[in-house]
């Protein structure tokens, strides 16, 4: 929106010209949307506390998460306001890969508002079935697939890259629409059950998010893109902006949220947030750098496919309870050594995945 007041303001004075800078654009978004954040965020807390709209524990779960129940949840919503605002003021609106990555990370957090409002206000732990949440969640994720692959306007914004190698791209040809799709749905889900400790899930999207926000834009750099060696996907650097209004929001959002957590961000927030690295992810054409960045992510996912498929064909559990931070906490890890190291891999992680632009 700022954009195109400084393209106005520019025939006045040229200094404006600065706002058309998308480095400069991404600073001020990431500012932003913490600023939103920091200051909405203890009225949103006092609103959920007085409605009473407070997280339901599993009975199943670890003993130490009984004294969680009623804390504020559904915050995911402080992270999408943030979000929207500071994206919508600092983008360049007629860019389509914004509206993609926007569109697609708020219908998914309606998609969670649902499941989540039926938690808190049914009293019902499981919220919106797996069969209807799995239906709507595909239903955006190939919705905005198929977009992405009808406004592509060369091969290489649909073919795959395979880190490490200069001269690796695969063409999937339609298949692009199934494979991205699942790309989305896929991450919102992992995000979704990786966020079950105080900050555990936030500050790797955080991480994730603001490194695939680097990686846009060098995809949509002349310059770089060729230096690099990578996909120079046009206008994908505007994806910049976006990113630095997730990491401020999520930012934000991480001062309430830590150990122990004054809100939590719900399904409203994790649904979507996943969802949003996904497109990005796919944007800039990185979707095996995501998988790799997202690590933490990933594991927590194959933890409760490897825990469900175990049990039934054996019978047996490999893992004390799943998704794996449940498993660190009942060998005896205190909560916030769980967090914090599965923060200190995604950092490690976020940093390799950035070596690959190189290591080709």
């Amino acid at each position: 929106m700022l954009v195109w007041l400084s393209d106005y303001l520019m025939q006045f004075d040229s200094n404006f010209a600065v706002l058309q800078y998308i480095t400069v654009r991404g600073i001020f978004s990431i500012l932003t949307a913490m600023g939103v954040s920091l200051l909405i965020g203890p009225y949103m807390i006092r609103r959920l506390n007085y409605h009473q709209i407070g997280q339901i524990v599993r009975d199943d779960g670890p003993e130490t998460h009984f004294s969680k129940a009623g804390t504020p949840t559904m915050g995911g919503a402080l992270i999408l306001v943030s979000i929207a605002m500071s994206t919508l003021l600092w983008s360049d609106l007629t860019n389509h890969y914004v509206w993609v990555v926007l569109l697609v990370t708020m219908l998914f957090g309606a998609v969670g508002w649902v499941d989540d409002y039926r938690k808190v206000f049914e009293q019902n732990s499981a919220g919106l079935s797996a069969r209807w949440k799995l239906f709507w969640q595909t239903i955006i994720g190939l919705a905005a697939a198929i977009f992405l692959y009808d406004t592509a306007i060369s091969s290489i914004e649909t073919q795959y890259i395979v880190p490490f190698f200069k001269d690796v791209a695969i063409d999937t040809g339609i298949l692009y629409i199934a494979i991205s799709g699942f790309v989305i749905v896929g991450f919102s889900n992992a995000v979704n059950l990786t966020d079950g400790l105080d900050g555990l899930a936030i500050l790797p999207t955080v991480m994730v998010g603001g490194a695939l926000g680097v990686i846009a834009y060098l995809a949509g750099h002349n310059e770089f893109s060729a230096y690099l060696n990578i996909p120079n996907v046009v206008g994908s650097g505007e994806i910049v902006i976006f990113a630095g209004s997730l990491v401020g929001a999520g930012m934000g959002f991480l001062w309430f949220n830590t150990y122990p957590a004054q809100i939590f961000m719900g399904d409203v927030g994790a649904l979507a947030l996943g969802a949003a690295l996904g497109v990005m992810a796919i944007v800039s054409r990185h979707e095996i750098v995501l998988f790799i960045m997202g690590g933490v992510f990933v594991m927590e996912t194959v933890s409760v496919i490897l825990q469900v498929a175990s049990f039934k064909l054996t019978g047996k559990r490999i893992f004390r309870m799943a998704p794996l931070h449940h498993h660190f906490e009942l060998k005896g890890w205190p909560e916030p050594r769980v967090i914090v190291r599965f923060w200190i891999i995604t950092v490690m992680l976020v940093l390799f995945g950035l070596a690959t632009l190189k290591l080709r």
